[in-house]
């Protein structure tokens, strides 16, 4: 592979760029799992990031909800470099300093009593199914083999053989059978359907309070309430999984807290990490996270001591309160923006805190390779929907200036 190639109308010679040298490796050499933009990132602080050809881009995505903080934000930097300093990994064949003190703030931020660590949201997942399922045939006495678990339509809880199960995504399940049985799937929002759905079989209920990757929808009111209280009444778990909506994204900790929702099981991971590195968790009661003894699930990296270093500063981080107040303040000035949009391409604005859907009538992508060249970095989903989501210390006159580059890009 040369840097130089020979242009096929001039015979000349012509430079390649840096980032299409590093396209090209990444194309070549990495499977073709992800459509990224055309951008390939080299240095980033806080909402803005710089390309390897030293452009600057605002970042509207923070990574899916894992870079809250921004990035590479001073104070969890500095607890990642001093925990860097002294251990990094014991695996949980040995108790490490910073393990107990993550489990109880954690445990406390979440109003909970124990934590299982864990590393990315996809196994975090995971074991609050196990968790279900063994609370299920050891506490609630469902026979064995016949627990049932319900999750909602257009969900995304992962991309592992169990999960996608249960996805109603084409591209997410198609040509990864057999898949694993034991799940029902409802309309998202019909607490009708999730009625008459659940039975004396089933163990737990696994919702997100807002879906993410599905557009940023957010439910009918009362839902996350009518479905605390099914499950109150038939005895299963609720099951939240807040790795995308929970801390601070929606200006709130957790988006159970809109309407006043305590469930179960709380699902976390991504901003847990800090945007340094993955951790993620399941956080619940000791009646529920009880069930399990020694051997009986486990991770060699969940709940290493540089992870628990960086979880317990996001904790320290988001007892404050900042954070969720920031989100809510200016999310609620980023919809106000957003509704007002002068552009007869937008069809709907959908979400809560600093996250936002912006659904429209052209392809979203076109949108958002519009955006990128304007300096501003957002991704779409499900075709025509603009997914914004900035770090939640992004300063009000970034905000107005990425809303504006959006009215220029549907304009």
């Amino acid at each position: 592979m040369t840097a130089n190639m020979t242009d096929a109308h001039t015979g000349r010679g012509t430079a390649r760029s840096r980032t299409e040298r590093l396209r090209e490796l990444s194309e070549t050499y990495s499977a073709r799992n992800y459509h990224p933009l055309p951008v390939v990132i080299a240095e980033a602080e806080d909402s803005w990031v710089t390309d390897v050809e030293g452009r600057r881009y605002l970042d509207l995505l923070s990574a899916y909800s894992a870079l809250n903080f921004g990035h590479r934000h001073p104070r969890l930097v500095a607890a990642a470099k001093r925990q860097l300093d002294r251990l990094t990994l014991t695996s949980r064949a040995f108790d490490h300093d910073t393990f107990g003190p993550f489990c109880k703030e954690l445990a406390e931020l979440a109003g909970m009593e124990m934590v299982l660590p864990m590393n990315s949201g996809a196994e975090a997942v995971e074991t609050a199914l196990k968790t279900a399922r063994k609370w299920g045939y050891e506490v609630k006495g469902v026979p064995p083999e016949q627990a049932t678990i319900i999750a909602f339509t257009e969900n995304f809880h992962g991309r592992t053989t169990t999960v996608i199960s249960f996805s109603t995504d084409p591209d997410a399940r198609a040509s990864y059978g057999p898949y694993t049985p034991g799940f029902r799937v409802v309309p998202y929002g019909d607490l009708d359907a999730l009625a008459a759905a659940m039975d004396e079989s089933t163990v737990g209920v696994l919702v997100e309070p807002v879906q993410g990757e599905a557009g940023v929808i957010v439910p009918p009111d009362g839902f996350l309430t009518g479905v605390r209280r099914l499950c109150t009444e038939r005895g299963a778990l609720m099951m939240a999984d807040e790795i995308q909506s929970g801390l601070g994204r929606t200006g709130r900790t957790f988006a159970c807290e809109h309407e006043g929702v305590v469930p179960d099981v709380y699902i976390l991971g991504k901003a847990l990490g800090g945007g340094l590195l993955p951790v993620s968790a399941v956080v619940s009661s000791r009646d529920v996270l009880g069930v399990f003894r020694p051997g009986q699930h486990g991770s060699t990296f969940g709940g290493n001591a540089l992870a628990c270093a960086v979880g317990r500063e996001v904790v320290a981080m988001l007892r404050t309160g900042e954070y969720q107040e920031r989100s809510a303040r200016l999310g609620a000035h980023l919809h106000e923006r957003l509704r007002a949009l002068p552009s007869a391409l937008v069809r709907e604005v959908r979400g809560r805190g600093l996250w936002a859907g912006v659904e429209v009538t052209v392809p979203a992508r076109e949108v958002c390779a519009r955006l990128m060249e304007m300096g501003v970095l957002a991704k779409e989903t499900h075709v025509h929907t603009v997914r914004i989501a900035p770090p939640l210390t992004i300063s009000e006159t970034d905000l107005d200036w990425a809303v504006d580059r959006l009215a220029e890009a549907l304009g």
